[in-house]
């Protein structure tokens, strides 16, 4: 009732609808990155369609309100076509066109570029989404992370609820994420430390312009990944008009703000753009309406000011933060699961911010450029458990520490006559503080430690065989002043990849690669120390991760894809609890302090299978991937025995699409599914005398499965536009099928009807009867100004 009366009142707008918006944007060279004036801009399906300027800007008005197939067409490059771009009459953001150039052969006639985005150097393992389909995907409440997560070989969290990036059987803390070239350690609220995952992601997508995926095949100039890199590319702000839009999700609301910044010619896109955003959680007064007992408090900021020097030289300074605070509140009622829930949840208190500046300058000669960014980023957690979570008395564990870094990253570019040719080097300086105390290990100590760490890389691409085949090699070197397990000539990490056209109508290519690569041990594992005040994980070496990988491909047309992709990774070095005698590549999934314990660097690991995946760009108002991926994951512990890890499900299935209705609605869906997959039961004994601390019994790894996880969700958009505002409402229905979601077995302390303790204390088991296997129902909406 309530929706049917709110679709209502927005239709009432209708007599005030604005039926065409604007389109404008850009379009620039990608080797030299200065602008194309010329080229010319169509919008697929209608005769609307202009020409760039001497700056590269275009703009296109009466454009009907609807999503569209832009198409840039250069002669001498590849032309471009930007796919599913919705057109709004308020609030249409800029557009950046980045077109090759063709070859010498043919440099008289228009080629079209793959919409499969990848390079020489990553021709395979690697996936793009652009904001359109983030913000539209089904469960995934604007949230990136939730959007990445159904990604081809990626698993699902223990309960579906988490958003950690588990890529083909490696673990949750094995990805590095970039923001404009600049590394961001953490983009969740409430993440774990020493991994990256958490519930709810940081991004506002309406800062995206593009994300990118790769799961293997990683560009030298990313340090420390060992199963995928993940790039943020934002865009700029509005250089022609100040706007912005509101947006309320499932769970929080959201400002953006955006427009140029001392723009004197008004008949001229500015040079200085702002972008900026505040978000502000409402689940802990949801949360407590409904009369749940955890208060999940969180706000988070974002900000991008882009200043364009002059037309060699452009500044960007960037930032993102949060604010988290996670308690709890007993309900008026008793209920078991949620008493056990309070009593065993941590505490978490947490801060986070990254700033950077970076500077890009492009040579005159039009032969390349140089990245330079100077950046700063900073963690500050307090993790605390208590006998008493509500009144926070009777500490059992705390984990107060701060883990701030600043770096320095230099890259430059250079075209060198058909070679493409880069190299840099990294510097950072890490401070790290941590103070500890653990009742149950009878460990209290503090953690001071500063040191550097630094790198080198260098990389070269270049194409053979009239354009057939496309090679590119590299390497990077990494060490630091700290840990000396480790240094520059044992972490030198090589890596190659090929790709080769099979027909002469350029459908079927054969894509490989192989690499080497290197992740520095975790600040919690680097200052953790025993009873003695020892730093007994200091000599622990950098983890390796052998990679290789081959494929074969097949375009249809210009919109859709089959590929199939084969991959075997080779762990070594792996860090291993002494305490637990298992890989570390079993724990970053949960809320925890990764890596606070003593290692020995011994473990070995494989994770292997193969990867199918169909997708279609939007083509006859459908737009859709499918995946399937099957694998084996397997680390080896203390005794050298490889075990099936805790992320080998074995099979994972992942489709998403969508199909464009008329009248601006649109229908879109998601499926996951994860096979049954391993985890560590608790040990009852020791857990009885420890609670609330619940210990796992790391003895019984393999020895029993979750249930397969399988989880539908459907969405459905629709959009309005006027004369000042554009809306764009949701409704979205998660489970759709209501199934279960599979989660291990749940104790808590024996309690009568009213929750007053049974004597003596005693542990049991918790009735898995009311999960999440209901459908979920939520709704939101965008407006645009």
């Amino acid at each position: 009732m309530r929706i049917t009366l709110f679709l209502t009142f927005f239709s009432c707008f209708t007599v005030l609808a604005q039926n065409t918006g604007t389109v404008n944007g850009r379009v620039i060279d990608e080797q030299s990155q200065l602008p194309l004036e010329g080229a010319t801009v169509l919008i697929e399906g209608t005769t609307l369609g202009v020409v760039t300027n001497a700056d590269g800007y275009f703009v296109i008005e009466e454009v009907p309100t609807q999503t569209h197939n832009i198409t840039v067409s250069y002669l001498g490059f590849q032309s471009q076509t930007l796919y599913n771009f919705i057109v709004k009459s308020v609030g249409t953001p800029p557009l950046l066109f980045k077109l090759e150039e063709a070859s010498d052969e043919l440099d008289e006639i228009v080629v079209s570029q793959n919409p499969f985005k990848k390079t020489k150097e990553t021709p395979l393992s690697t996936q793009t989404f652009s904001a359109v389909e983030i913000e539209t995907y089904p469960g995934g409440n604007n949230d990136i992370t939730k959007v990445v997560q159904s990604m081809p070989g990626i698993s699902p969290s223990i309960g579906g609820f988490r958003n950690d990036i588990i890529i083909r059987g490696g673990a949750p803390n094995e990805t590095v994420y970039y923001l404009d070239g600049i590394e961001i350690p953490n983009i969740n609220h409430f993440s774990t430390q020493g991994s990256a995952g958490g519930p709810v992601g940081l991004l506002n997508v309406s800062f995206v312009r593009e994300v990118t995926l790769s799961s293997s095949a990683f560009g030298a100039e990313y340090d420390n990944p060992l199963s995928g890199v993940l790039a943020f590319e934002q865009r700029e702000g509005n250089p022609n008009r100040f706007g912005g839009n509101f947006r309320i999700g499932a769970s929080e609301a959201a400002l953006t703000l955006e427009g140029p910044l001392f723009h004197k010619d008004r008949t001229a896109p500015a040079k200085t753009t702002l972008m900026l955003s505040v978000r502000r959680s409402y689940l802990q007064f949801l949360f407590e309406l409904i009369g749940l007992p955890i208060r999940p408090d969180y706000w988070d900021y974002q900000w991008k000011i882009n200043h364009e020097l002059d037309e060699y030289n452009t500044l960007n300074f960037i930032g993102i933060g949060s604010v988290d605070d996670f308690s709890v509140k007993a309900p008026e009622s008793y209920d078991e699961r949620q008493q056990a829930g309070i009593e065993q949840v941590p505490i978490i208190q947490q801060r986070t911010i990254t700033a950077g500046i970076s500077w890009k300058r492009k040579f005159k000669s039009g032969k390349g450029q140089l990245f330079t960014a100077l950046s700063t980023n900073r963690l500050d957690n307090i993790f605390s458990r208590y006998l008493d979570n509500q009144t926070k008395e009777g500490l059992l564990f705390q984990n107060d520490s701060y883990e701030w870094e600043t770096k320095l990253r230099v890259q430059p570019t250079f075209y060198l006559d058909q070679w493409k040719v880069s190299g840099g080097m990294n510097l950072q300086y890490s401070d790290y503080q941590n103070a500890t105390e653990s009742l149950l290990l009878g460990l209290a100590y503090a953690t001071d430690i500063d040191f550097v760490k630094y790198g080198l890389n260098a990389k070269g691409s270049r194409t053979f065989l009239n354009d057939r085949l496309d090679v590119a090699f590299g390497f990077r070197m990494d060490a630091d002043t700290f840990s000396t397990g480790s240094d520059l000539l044992s972490t030198f990490s090589p890596r190659a990849s090929l790709s080769y056209v099979l027909t002469e109508d350029q459908q079927w290519r054969f894509n490989a690669s192989l690499g080497r690569y290197f992740k520095i041990p975790t600040y919690t594992m680097l200052g953790f120390q025993d009873i003695e005040g020892a730093f007994i994980n200091q000599n622990q070496r950098y983890t390796r991760s052998d990679h290789y990988v081959a494929g074969i491909e097949y375009n249809f047309g210009v919109a859709a894809r089959f590929s199939v992709e084969g991959f075997y990774k080779d762990y070594a070095q792996y860090p291993v609890s002494i305490e637990d005698g298992v890989a570390l590549a079993n724990k970053g999934g949960g809320f925890e302090v990764l890596g606070n314990e003593a290692v020995q660097d011994s473990g070995e690991g494989n994770a292997y299978g193969l990867e199918l995946l169909y997708q279609q760009k939007l083509s006859k108002n459908f737009y859709g991937n499918f995946a399937y991926t099957y694998f084996y994951s397997e680390f080896t512990g203390l005794n050298g025995t490889y075990l099936p890890s805790v992320w080998d499900s074995r099979h994972l299935i992942s489709f998403s699409g969508g199909y464009k209705l008329k009248r601006n609605w649109e229908i879109s869906s998601r499926w996951r599914f994860a096979g049954k997959t391993p985890y560590v039961p608790t040990d009852f004994d020791a857990t009885e005398v420890s609670y609330p601390e619940i210990v796992l019994d790391y003895n019984a790894l393999g020895t029993a499965k979750l249930d397969p996880f399988n989880q539908v969700d459907i969405r459905f958009d629709k959009k309005w536009n006027g004369k000042r505002f554009s809306w764009n409402f949701y409704f979205e229905i998660q489970n759709l099928f209501a199934q279960a979601t599979p989660r291990p077995e749940e104790y808590g302390l024996a309690r009568n009807e009213t929750g007053e303790l049974i004597p003596p204390r005693s542990l049991v088991l918790i009735s898995n009867e009311e999960q999440n296997n209901i459908p979920i129902p939520s709704f939101g909406f965008v407006i645009d100004f």
